[in-house]
């Protein structure tokens, strides 16, 4: 098993951009892993832009990731302890303009696409798949 040592600096740095709080938030209210696929028709964001978001994640101690086959699942960080505290302070957050809840909802209709709890099917909003990303 692998050690991280968590730098409380580095845990607020990570949490101070909108994605990544979107991605934390989502992966909370959840309580899912989720691979790369997931999140962009999740988050209606690109890879790229993902991808670089979940290595600061992983960087600050937030997510562990996992590959199988070819797919990458990522999952919060459970311990130490003090985690738990902070992921519900995320998940108390106000919500005002529902990206939140825009999410969630579009991340529970994703989950239900998974076979034997596993995503199979990868990327399914068609900007993503034609390449006309924003």
């Amino acid at each position: 098993m692998q050690t991280i040592t968590i730098q409380p600096e580095e845990i607020f740095q990570a949490l101070a951009d909108e994605t990544r709080l979107r991605i934390i938030r989502l992966m909370v209210v959840s309580g899912e892993e989720s691979c790369l696929c997931e999140l962009m028709d999740s988050l209606l964001e690109p890879s790229y832009k993902l991808s670089r978001h979940l290595k600061i994640l992983r960087q600050a101690g937030l997510l562990l990731s996992q590959k199988e086959g070819r797919w990458v699942y990522h999952r919060l960080v459970l311990e130490p302890s003090y985690l738990e505290t902070l992921y519900a302070t995320v998940q108390a957050l106000p919500d005002p303009g529902g990206i939140y809840s825009a999410d969630f909802e579009r991340f529970r209709d994703r989950l239900c696409l998974r076979e034997d709890g596993r995503c199979r099917v990868g990327i399914l909003t068609n900007e993503f798949k034609t390449g006309e990303v924003r």
